[in-house]
């Protein structure tokens, strides 16, 4: 099409092909190529240079569009290329948006405003399923099994807390021990099918000689939260879920050697070599220098 239009405002082949920085027989060629391709001539041929035919100059006036529809196709595949423009399938679970996980979306949709971001509140299996099936391109969990099409990372370490009624005798020491806990009624989350938090919290329990006297088990925090408000009983839990600011819910530290802190982690395809995720992947891991440096 540039050689097109140079060639229909020129009005003659030897002055466009200088135009174009280019020798005269390959721009004749094109001319003849697009001709050819057409089934229709565009240019008379005269002594004095190209005049344009009825069907060149309906080109002619669909040459501006075509032009910008190509400007524009290219620009749009180069940003896709480079990330800027698409979408990403993030696979999210309760407790993981109380903390790390709305703010690292929120850099990443400051950083790249035009990819659009899909959210999927999923349990750690259907996640592992959703990135097999590639319904989502990147999950977050803790406790990660080891799948050798995944790759696992972590992004977070947050300590362990006690959440207690208020009014709990507990509530009056400053920081508590699973020998505190000894018969307390306890909540336990999530009641899920592969290991996690309960698991570990139920192996703490037995590691210390400490009785577990399980009141609720629940699938989620927000429930086993709600139930602590309500004077079902206590709950181990994570630092991010004193961010739910239930009331009649009081959080203490909690002071275990096996149940120090606990990662949150992210997990994707190890075959997938989108350049969204990588530039999220990225922002991830710049996130976690600043929260986590490298010690001097």
């Amino acid at each position: 099409m540039r050689y097109f239009l140079a060639v229909a405002q020129e009005g003659h082949f030897g002055r466009a092909a200088e135009r174009l920085n280019m020798a005269q027989p390959p721009l004749t060629r094109h001319i003849h190529a697009l001709e050819a391709q057409l089934g229709t001539a565009l240019f008379v041929r005269t002594p004095k240079g190209a005049t344009l035919t009825a069907a060149g100059q309906t080109l002619l006036s669909e040459v501006p569009n075509i032009l910008s529809l190509t400007r524009r196709a290219e620009e749009q595949t180069r940003l896709a290329g480079d990330g800027y423009i698409g979408r990403l399938d993030v696979g999210i679970f309760s407790s993981g948006i109380l903390n790390v996980i709305p703010r690292l979306l929120a850099d990443f949709h400051t950083e790249r405003p035009e990819v659009k971001i899909g959210l999927h509140n999923l349990s750690k299996t259907e996640q592992i399923a959703a990135l097999r099936e590639r319904r989502i391109a990147i999950g977050f969990n803790r406790l990660i099994p080891d799948e050798p099409d995944l790759v696992v990372d972590w992004i977070h370490r947050e300590p362990f807390l006690v959440a207690l009624y208020e009014g709990h005798p507990l509530c009056k020491r400053a920081s508590l021990t699973l020998a505190d806990l000894d018969n307390e009624r306890m909540i336990l989350y999530p009641n899920a099918p592969v290991p996690g938090l309960a698991e570990e919290v139920a192996a703490a329990f037995r590691a210390e000689g400490v009785t577990l006297r399980v009141e609720q088990e629940v699938e989620d925090v927000v429930t086993s939260i709600a139930l602590v408000a309500s004077r079902f009983g206590v709950c181990v839990t994570t630092e991010s879920a004193a961010n739910l600011r239930l009331p009649g819910v009081v959080y203490r530290p909690l002071r275990s050697q096996r149940l120090r802190s606990i990662e949150l982690n992210c997990m994707y395809r190890r075959d997938d070599d989108s350049p969204i995720l990588a530039a999220f992947l990225a922002l991830i891991r710049a996130s976690r220098t600043r929260r986590h440096p490298l010690p001097m």
